[in-house]
């Protein structure tokens, strides 16, 4: 039994820095991504990407992946995500009593979307031309691809510390990776995007999730300490 509880805590050990050194990992790409991405588009060059991922796309253009596109689209609108988001905070609110986890909802999500309206009144970039659907407001970072890496990462955060099945773990956190990538894409593929837009998104919308994150957590514990010692004392009032 020792052995096993030995075993155990080691494993967990393990995973968590695994899992830590991941995060800084993807905070430092996301901000070197950013900046970069930032600098090139503040030159007023064009960027290669930008043409050979609108060269991709028309290549795939075909009627039924119009509609698919347009179908995926919508995962990221305000229309779906705002109901989403309250029914997430009412689940952690009244089902699961997880007041902390209902605040990094509308923390991750309002946060993201502030976030980008500053960047994009201070980038000041144009849609490209001849969208393929209706789209309006300015370009750099892509709102769609910012929003859906923070709330639908947020999901991945929840996903991987709740789900205690690794195999059903590991295919929703699948899903959603590759669910995210396919939004920014369907961004591109409606030409209201550059695709320096969406992956500026995805950096700024990651990067946002897990400041936003970490930040909660440590408010968390700082909490958990500080009434640590009044339930002890509680206790002690009671024996």
């Amino acid at each position: 039994m020792i052995r096993s509880f030995y075993k155990r805590m080691v494993a967990s050990a393990a995973l968590f820095t695994v899992e830590l050194v991941f995060i800084w990992l993807l905070f430092l790409v996301c901000i070197i991504v950013f900046l970069w991405l930032g600098r090139e588009i503040m030159s007023g060059d064009k960027v290669w990407l930008d043409e050979a991922a609108f060269g991709l796309a028309a290549n795939l253009s075909n009627p039924f992946l119009d509609g698919f596109i347009k179908f995926i689209t919508f995962f990221a609108s305000r229309q779906f995500l705002t109901p989403m988001a309250l029914a997430l905070v009412g689940y952690y609110l009244f089902v699961r009593k997880h007041r902390w986890n209902s605040l990094k909802v509308p923390v991750v999500a309002l946060g993201s979307i502030t976030l980008n309206v500053i960047l994009k009144y201070f980038f000041d970039r144009q849609r490209p031309m001849s969208p393929l659907v209706e789209a309006s407001g300015l370009s750099f970072p892509s709102g769609h691809s910012m929003v859906a890496a923070s709330f639908y990462g947020l999901l991945i955060y929840l996903v991987w510390h709740n789900v205690k099945d690794v195999r059903y773990r590991n295919m929703l956190v699948a899903l959603l990776v590759v669910f995210v990538f396919l939004i920014g894409f369907s961004r591109i593929y409606l030409r209201v995007h550059y695709a320096t837009d969406v992956v500026a998104g995805f950096a700024a919308g990651f990067l946002w999730v897990i400041i936003g994150i970490s930040t909660l957590r440590r408010l968390e514990r700082s909490a958990g300490k500080e009434l640590t010692p009044i339930v002890l004392e509680d206790d002690e009032k009671k024996e």
